[in-house]
């Protein structure tokens, strides 16, 4: 907990990067934080678009997670809807909980952990152990404040692992993960679901008997505490925002075959899921 709010505090004085513009004429702003993670990198992009057209000037802010809880709690980003609750983001929540008020769930289905091709022979966490050569005795993460990296480093103690967490970033972690499926060599990361890691290859959870990463885990969107009596009608919208595991992994698929087009991919989504997205408006 120690490691994650040193770096919350250090991350606030960074810059935060991209805006997008939308319709200026009509006086509704919004920014919302995200972090460069698949599911809420497309349900971000969903809502910016989906807001846009109800004449609101969107703002998108990227950063790391400590920084966008930060940001939130402190009023210079309204919304975030990546936040992964009840294990994952749990030390976020105790730190700024009081700051910020949870408009919702808009995915009850996910999950986090170590993942492994299916190839590999080990089934279970305590059995990377035995595994360690061939694993070269390292497990691949994101970047270092991640709540899934700090339950990562729970995982390796309370299994007794000889193994180095790794911290990179979502896209290094996955191009290891391809090179490593490429050649069909052992390899473990971090892990989470809903991903399009699991549309791509063949991968499972390595079974967690002393349940450290916790069972299901559910995505909320929370809000800075002004936002939610300032503007009624978006927190309506965020709070009907809902996805199921079909809906969810349509839209990341769309997006991650985008290649530079998300927007265009996002309202050819909208245009295939009409009468789900009107129950939000």
């Amino acid at each position: 907990m120690k490691k994650i709010f040193l770096v919350a505090l250090a991350a606030v004085t960074l810059t935060f990067a991209a805006c997008q513009q939308g319709d200026k004429k009509s006086g509704k702003k919004i920014t919302i934080g995200y972090v460069n993670w698949a599911e809420g990198v497309a349900m971000t992009n969903l809502a910016k678009v989906l807001l846009e057209q109800q004449g609101y000037t969107v703002t998108l802010k990227n950063a790391d997670v400590a920084p966008i809880f930060a940001a939130v709690a402190g009023g210079d980003a309204d919304v975030f809807m990546d936040t992964w609750m009840p294990v994952t983001h749990k030390t976020y929540m105790e730190t700024f909980g009081d700051k910020v008020t949870v408009l919702g769930t808009s995915f009850d289905s996910a999950r986090i952990g170590l993942v492994v091709p299916d190839y590999v022979d080990a089934r279970t966490i305590g059995d990377l152990d035995k595994y360690k050569t061939a694993f070269d005795g390292k497990v691949v993460g994101i970047d270092a404040g991640a709540g899934i990296m700090a339950k990562a480093e729970d995982a390796i103690r309370a299994y007794g692992l000889d193994y180095e967490l790794q911290s990179s970033s979502e896209a290094a972690m996955m191009a290891t993960l391809k090179k490593n499926i490429d050649e069909k060599t052992p390899v473990v990361v971090t892990g989470w679901a809903p991903h399009h890691m699991f549309a791509r290859y063949k991968l499972r959870f390595l079974e967690d008997p002393k349940m450290v990463f916790g069972e299901m885990e559910k995505i909320m969107t929370i809000a800075n505490n002004e936002f939610t009596v300032k503007d009624t009608a978006a927190v309506n919208f965020f709070r009907k925002f809902k996805l199921n595991s079909e809906a969810l992994s349509s839209l990341m698929n769309a997006m991650a075959d985008a290649d530079g087009r998300e927007e265009m991919a996002v309202k050819q989504w909208i245009s295939e899921h009409e009468a789900l997205v009107k129950e939000w408006m």
